[in-house]
């Protein structure tokens, strides 16, 4: 019997090159934990049909002699991921019935080493939210407790490896959407450097925020993953190359800087806050430097940018295209009533509150001061990182919250204060697990966030196998 509660991607790889079990047990043992945990969980839209044929291909690529590091390895995929004649809906009724006519570019690195696709799994719609509660096809619940969120908008993805219903997952990170429900379910999450992997197929939520990246069990599965999606693509011209930014340095010590005024604000749970400072004393007994720094508090900056990218983006689904359509009594009532069919509330939202920000007598006072404060915040994270290697922060200031307790959308936002500084700067970040905290006699999970430099994710990694121990 095969442990997929310690499986790592690095394990699973040596016993299927040593033949102790094939691809096909391998897949068979996940498509098991899916059948048991899933109508639960509710992780998973879809499982897809033909797990056990791409099994049975991988364990013939083995057999022929070929090793590459995902060949035969279980994936499950966000479901704003395309895969050629498989259903992307975007966890959005609008989409209702699509089927992909292409290959996201991830997609097909992925299908080249040999990947296991799984399903597509459940998400907020079109990315929109922090908890997995705004899909049309119900939430997704935390494997920790059953009563509470599994963070968002990659929830779905998250859940499924936490709970050991696949090896590995790949979420969309715009704000936080693979850190902050990495957090939430024990796991590891990767946001990139803006532009290290392709975007070639994601469907667009902000487009200048938006990032493709792995949800894991360990840093060491996080790097694999990343080596195999990234890379320059013709599809997609914001992807970089390795030589785009200069290289940051592994180091024996590193300098972390911790922006103390921002952590020591209300809202920040106070276990958050006492695990955060048991993981400086871990970081400190390494023999690294922490060193207060300064960082401003970016959330109306960056929703002033996500609402205007959303309205822009999101006026392609018109009912006309594809997805769904609803006949109204003209073309116009055809738009109304399948827009507002199709979307959800939080869409809804953001759509109305980002056409306002772009419209004439606004653009300047709202969309066009974010683009230059954002400048602005481009520069003082250069400033940081000029005196420090690193930025340390909680991943998200609370636990998993109860499905249902923020109903206020603005409370929800507040949750993403740690996190989305990385995305409005397009640089690197990653979410380990930092330990647990009890609530109503439940252990929920913690994580903590660093942050790197553009191009800084090999320091990434160095230092987040340091902290959990992985070398």
């Amino acid at each position: 019997m095969i442990d997929l509660k310690n499986l790592t991607i690095t394990k699973a790889r040596k016993a299927l090159d040593a033949k102790e079990f094939s691809a096909v047990d391998l897949a068979s043992a996940y498509l098991t934990e899916i059948e048991k945990k899933n109508p639960e969980l509710n992780a998973y839209l879809e499982v897809y049909d033909d797990v056990l044929e791409q099994a049975k291909t991988a364990d013939q690529r083995i057999a022929k002699g070929e090793s590459h590091p995902l060949l035969g390895i279980p994936l499950a995929i966000k479901d704003n991921i395309v895969i050629d004649g498989k259903r992307a809906t975007s966890a959005s009724k609008i989409l209702q019935g699509y089927v992909a006519p292409y290959d996201a570019t991830v997609i097909e690195k992925l299908k080249k080493d040999g990947v296991i696709l799984l399903g597509r799994t459940n998400m907020d719609e079109f990315a929109l939210g922090s908890s997995t509660e705004n899909s049309a096809y119900g939430v997704t619940k935390n494997s920790y407790d059953l009563m509470r969120v599994s963070g968002g908008t990659s929830g779905g993805s998250a859940v499924a490896v936490s709970s050991n219903m696949a090896l590995a997952g790949l979420g969309s990170d715009t704000g936080g959407s693979v850190r902050q429900p990495a957090s939430f379910c024990g796991v590891v999450g990767l946001k990139p450097t803006y532009g290290r992997v392709s975007r070639y197929g994601l469907m667009a939520a902000v487009s200048s925020f938006d990032q493709i990246g792995p949800i894991t069990k360990t840093v060491e599965d996080a790097e694999i993953v990343l080596k195999v999606i990234k890379g320059k693509d013709s599809m997609d011209s914001t992807t970089i190359t390795d030589e785009t930014y200069p290289k940051s340095d592994v180091k024996q010590k590193y300098t972390i800087g911790v922006p103390w005024d921002l952590i020591k604000r209300e809202g920040i749970d106070l276990k958050v806050k006492e695990n955060f400072k048991e993981a400086i004393n871990r970081l400190e007994s390494f023999g690294f430097e922490v060193k207060d720094i300064k960082l401003p508090n970016c959330l109306a900056l960056y929703y002033i940018i996500n609402f205007a990218e959303v309205s822009s983006n999101l006026s392609r689904f018109d009912g006309v295209k594809y997805g769904l359509h609803v006949d109204g009594k003209n073309l116009l009532e055809d738009y109304i009533l399948t827009r507002g069919q199709g979307f959800g509330r939080e869409v809804r939202r953001r759509i109305l509150l980002g056409t306002f920000v772009l419209s004439a007598g606004y653009y300047d006072a709202y969309y066009g001061k974010a683009q230059l404060a954002r400048v602005v915040l481009q520069k003082e994270f250069k400033e940081v990182f000029s005196s420090v290697d690193l930025v340390l922060t909680p991943t998200s200031p609370v636990p998993a919250w109860k499905i249902g307790e923020k109903s206020d959308p603005l409370s929800m936002y507040l949750a993403d204060i740690f996190t989305v500084p990385a995305n409005i700067v397009g640089i690197p970040a990653i979410s380990v697990p930092s330990g647990f905290m009890e609530v109503e006699g439940k252990k929920l999970p913690l994580g903590i966030q660093f942050m790197a430099p553009h191009s800084g994710e090999s320091v990434l990694f160095d230092i987040g196998k340091k902290f959990l121990g992985e070398k």
